[in-house]
């Protein structure tokens, strides 16, 4: 196999020479760059990835953490990051924290040895802002808070709970049912932040313009998402605890199997009951329904991710200030849920009318 050294033989030129092309710094005539690329062509030359990505300070790694990679949402933001990476030439690393043994730590340790270039956090995790801010290494959060000086990106949930509800409203909706997240997994409204999920503020925009309406609304903890069949089991359960129930929400997975209980117990679907998912991944296409959902835009999501990953990048070396890089620099201890959402990059949601909702009545 040739070497660089065979390179600049063939060439002609210095082994410097051909290590400023194959790196890409400092100046090479066109003359001589020409002789050098000519040279590792006909010898078949391929450019060691690892030392040209270290050259530069770099691994041309980057790791992902995800609580599953076997939920739909999960999957669609996963297929999203690997696209928006291979796009810049990152190359992913997937980390699930349920699927596998050492979970999140390995790749923290992995990000401090300087084994990868970065992580996207997207997992439920138990250590405390502290932990995160103290790492020093290029950090961007998805859906969640992780400390000052962290960038996040979010779908917008406020947005995404007020379609939800002013819809449910219109079509004159009496007792909604909401599944979701464990509670105690969500922000916490007393004042401590945690390193915990802003999706809180969807169901909380749903509650509120719910009751301020005068509509009946209940929550129903649907476990982790790596807990599928959980999760399915809780969905069949919901008619038989709340059998007045005439709306249900829920992520597409789950609003799947609602619709199937509910056309197995006879209720017409949406002159009975309506149902409305929140994520809008493939699942909401191939539930014998056209389930109506709030649709997060994945692609947006991904993209934006990875561009404030490439500025962390650019701020750990030096290049950009925290301000430039779009990092929160939000206090933990006293900021309030509304300070970090709008510290947060967030992505607007897009409603898509189903098969199993009413139509707004025309004003």
């Amino acid at each position: 196999m040739a070497g660089m050294r065979d390179v600049a033989k063939k060439a002609g030129v210095s082994l410097s020479t051909v290590s400023l092309v194959v790196n890409s710094t400092g100046y090479v005539s066109d003359d001589m760059r020409g002789r050098v690329e000519n040279a590792m062509k006909e010898l078949n030359y391929i450019p060691n990835e690892l030392a040209r990505n270290l050259y530069h300070g770099r691994t041309g790694l980057a790791g992902v953490i995800v609580p599953t990679i076997i939920h739909p949402f999960f999957a669609s933001m996963l297929a999203a990051l690997h696209r928006a990476l291979s796009e810049r030439g990152i190359r992913i690393m997937v980390c699930s924290t349920a699927d596998g043994d050492n979970g999140e730590t390995e790749y923290i340790n992995m990000l401090r040895r300087r084994m990868m270039d970065g992580i996207i956090m997207a997992a439920h995790t138990d250590h405390s802002p502290d932990y995160w801010t103290s790492i020093g290494r290029p950090i961007v959060a998805f859906d969640r808070y992780l400390g000052a000086g962290i960038p996040s990106v979010s779908s917008d949930h406020d947005e995404g709970g007020r379609i939800i509800a002013e819809h449910l409203i219109a079509t004159g909706a009496t007792h909604v049912v909401s599944l979701g997240g464990p509670l105690e997994q969500f922000i916490d409204y007393g004042g401590g932040m945690g390193t915990t999920f802003p999706t809180v503020r969807f169901h909380a925009a749903l509650e509120g313009l719910l009751n301020d309406a005068g509509v009946a609304y209940d929550y129903i903890e649907a476990g982790e998402v790596s807990r599928l069949n959980h999760q399915r089991d809780v969905a069949l359960s919901v008619l038989d605890r709340y059998p007045d129930a005439d709306a249900i929400v829920g992520s597409d997975y789950i609003i799947s199997y609602c619709l199937q209980d509910a056309l197995r117990r006879g209720r017409h679907v949406p002159d009975d009951i309506q149902l409305v998912s929140y994520d809008g991944t493939i699942a909401a296409d191939m539930a014998g329904m056209r389930l109506t959902s709030v649709r997060q835009d994945f692609t947006a999501l991904a993209e934006k991710l990875v561009e404030r990953l490439m500025q962390s990048y650019e701020a750990s070396d030096g290049k950009l200030d925290a301000t430039q890089a779009g990092v929160i620099t939000t206090d933990a201890d006293t900021a309030s849920p509304r300070d970090v959402a709008e510290a947060m990059d967030l992505i607007p949601v897009r409603f898509i009318a189903g098969e199993t909702t009413r139509p707004t009545p025309v004003a």
